[in-house]
C-alpha cells in the first residue's frame, strides 16, 4: 500500500480507534494501556449515559454501535487506504463550517476527521440532539493531540470567518443552507433513503442480515432501508421471521409510539398492511416512509426496476441486495463511503 502524503495527526486519530475499542471491550477503566486514566474514562461513560437522557433516541445500545464503527474504522490501515489515493496539499490555509445533523449519534463526525488530516481549522454547529457525544469524544482526541484544541472549534454563538461550509440537514434546512451559506464552496447533504433489492433465491440469513439495515437505528438516518423490492410472490412471513431479533423495540416508548400513530392512520384511512406488532410493511411506490413503517414493492423483470431505480438515484443513499452492497452492512460505512456520494476530502483539497 502506498503512504499517503502530507496527512495530519494521523497518530492521534489512531489512538483514538485504540481507545474506543479498549473502552468498548471494558465494563470499567482497564488501565492506562486504554490510553487514558481512570477520571478520563469514566468521564467518557458518563457522557454516553448523559447522551441518552438527552435524546431518547439514543439508546446505549445504539451509542455503543456508533462507536464500535469508528473503532474498526480509525486504524492505521483503514485511515492509509482511504487517504491514499489523494494527492493532499503541504498545507491549506482555510477554515470550514460543519454544520451537523443530529439524527444519529456522531453524525458529523466524519467530516471533522476529514478536515483533522488536511490540518484545516473547522468550526463545528452541533445539532441540540447530539450535543454531547462529539465533544465527548474531542475530548478525548485532544488527550492525544492537544494542538487540536486550536483547529476545532465548537461553534456556540453565530459562526464567522469561514472559507467553506459542509451542511447536513433536512430539504426544508437546505432552504436555508443555500440562502446563507450559498456563496461559498460547499457540500449541501439533503434527504436520502436506502433501498433493498432482494433476489428470489435470498437464504434467510441473508435476510436475517437485512434487518439490520432496516432497524439498526430505528429506520433513523439515510443508510437505513425504507423500502423493499421483492420478487413476485415472495412471502412477507420471511420478512417478519427474519427481524424476530429485533422484538425488543416494543419496549421503545419513542418508537412504539411512531408504531401506535401509524398504524392508528392507516386503520383510519382503510389502508392495507402487514403487521407483526412492531414493525408495519406496506405496500406502496414511495421510497420514505416514516419510523416503524418500511415500503414495498413488488418487480417483475429486473430490467425494468433498474430503470425506475435509476430515475431515483438522487433520493437513495444506499442500494444493498441484488446490484447493490452486501446486505447487512448498510449502516456499517467505511471511512471512503462518501454521503451522497460526495467525496468530502476531494472538495476540501480543493477549497
Amino acid at each position: 500500500m502506498v503512504k499517503p502524503k502530507n496527512v495530519y495527526k494521523k497518530a492521534s486519530l489512531i489512538q483514538l480507534g485504540k481507545f474506543l475499542r479498549s473502552f468498548l471491550d471494558s465494563d470499567s477503566w482497564p488501565g492506562y494501556h486504554c490510553g487514558v486514566d481512570q477520571r478520563e474514562f469514566d468521564n467518557f461513560q458518563l457522557s454516553i449515559e448523559k447522551a441518552q437522557l438527552n435524546n431518547a433516541w439514543f439508546s446505549i445500545k445504539m451509542i455503543r454501535f456508533s462507536l464500535e464503527s469508528w473503532a474498526k474504522n480509525l486504524s492505521e490501515d483503514n485511515i492509509d487506504k482511504w487517504i491514499s489515493k489523494y494527492e493532499t496539499p503541504n498545507s491549506i490555509n482555510k477554515n470550514v463550517l460543519i454544520i451537523c445533523a443530529g439524527n444519529l449519534p456522531l453524525v458529523g463526525l466524519h467530516d471533522i476527521v476529514c478536515c483533522i488530516l488536511l490540518n484545516l481549522n473547522s468550526q463545528v454547529k452541533l445539532s441540540k440532539n447530539d450535543h454531547i457525544l462529539i465533544p465527548a469524544i474531542l475530548n478525548i482526541l485532544y488527550l492525544f493531540d492537544s494542538e487540536l484544541q486550536d483547529r476545532i472549534k465548537i461553534c456556540d454563538e453565530k459562526p464567522d470567518n469561514y472559507n467553506s461550509v459542509i451542511a447536513t440537514g433536512s430539504n426544508n434546512s437546505n432552504r436555508y443552507f443555500e440562502y446563507y451559506f450559498g456563496k461559498f464552496p460547499h457540500i449541501f447533504r439533503r434527504n436520502r433513503t436506502s433501498i433493498a433489492v432482494i433476489n428470489p433465491k435470498i437464504t434467510d440469513e441473508e435476510l436475517k442480515s437485512l434487518s439490520h439495515d432496516m432497524l439498526q437505528y430505528y429506520g433513523l438516518g439515510c443508510r437505513s432501508v425504507t423500502k423493499l423490492y421483492l420478487p413476485e410472490n415472495f412471502s412477507i412471513d420471511r420478512i417478519y421471521n427474519s427481524i424476530y431479533d429485533y422484538k425488543d423495540l416494543i419496549n421503545h416508548n419513542k418508537y412504539m409510539n411512531n408504531y401506535d400513530y401509524n398504524r392508528s392512520i392507516f386503520l383510519l384511512g382503510k389502508k392495507l398492511f402487514f403487521d407483526n406488532g412492531f414493525l408495519i410493511l406496506k405496500e406502496d411506490k414511495s421510497l420514505f416512509s416514516p419510523i416503524s413503517v418500511v415500503n414495498f414493492e413488488y418487480y417483475s423483470s429486473l430490467q425494468t426496476l433498474e430503470k425506475e431505480i435509476n430515475n431515483l438515484s438522487n433520493e437513495i443513499q444506499c442500494r444493498v441486495g441484488e446490484g447493490g452492497i452486501e446486505l447487512g452492512t448498510a449502516q456499517r460505512p467505511e471511512l471512503w463511503d462518501y454521503a451522497d456520494g460526495v467525496d468530502t476530502i476531494d472538495f476540501l483539497t480543493k477549497i
